[in-house]
């Protein structure tokens, strides 16, 4: 059954509650094909993506990613909700999050998308270092996105999240990366365990404007 872009977009729900049963290798190279089908600066396709199921390593990367959020957790538990998002959605949204930190280990497939740095890995903060950041690194999102999409297509629940970051060089080295390879997001996939739904956003008329910043429509 197919299911119109737009509908999979509209209910593109991040799902952090999932269900330990395995999710089939073909459907996760399908995802991955989806994922190759997005743009890239210069077509460089300067993307790589690990899909781990070895327990022990997953596992592994819990126990970081559950010290990142604790941290996290605890640096943002004052900050309310912007305007125009109930306190009730931020605080099933925290729940959500803080059942992922405990149980991250338990989805059957992390996928982590990586970036390959042909010229080696980008380190300063110059005006040419940093354009050539954010272009390579936004040939890797449109992929992220594919995913994500995918999953949801497929009746699979995903989330995209960064917190293990906070461990990166850890993991690196765990996972084998070379020097000019980084990872860039975590994404675990499964069954959901929790509902797929509408994703509620503010209105567009507040977060756009007309030809200058500002000039609403």
């Amino acid at each position: 059954m197919s299911i119109d872009v737009f509908e999979v977009m509209h209910n593109c729900r991040a799902i952090r509650y999932l269900k330990p049963d395995p999710v089939p290798d073909e459907l996760i190279k399908k995802i991955l094909d989806a994922a190759i089908r997005a743009p890239s600066g210069s077509n460089r396709q300067s993307w790589h993506f690990l899909v781990i199921k070895d327990a022990a390593t997953r596992k592994m990367i819990q126990e970081r990613y559950k010290q990142a959020f604790d941290v996290y957790a605890q640096m943002t538990s004052s900050t309310p909700p912007r305007e125009g998002v109930s306190q009730a959605t931020m605080d099933r949204v925290r729940a959500s999050a803080e059942h992922l930190a405990n149980h991250m280990h338990e989805a059957p497939v992390l996928l982590m998308p990586l970036l390959v740095n042909e010229q080696g890995r980008l380190r300063g903060e110059g005006t040419l270092q940093s354009l050539a950041r954010k272009s390579i690194y936004s040939s890797i999102y449109p992929a992220v996105q594919n995913i994500l999409l995918a999953c949801r297509a497929l009746g699979l629940g995903a989330c995209l999240t960064t917190l293990h970051l906070m461990y990166e060089e850890e993991i690196a080295k765990v996972l084998g990366f070379p020097e000019n390879v980084e990872s860039m997001c975590l994404i675990p996939i499964g069954w959901p365990a929790a509902k797929f739904g509408p994703v509620k956003r503010v209105a567009v008329e507040e977060v756009s404007s007309v030809d200058r910043f500002g000039r609403h429509w």
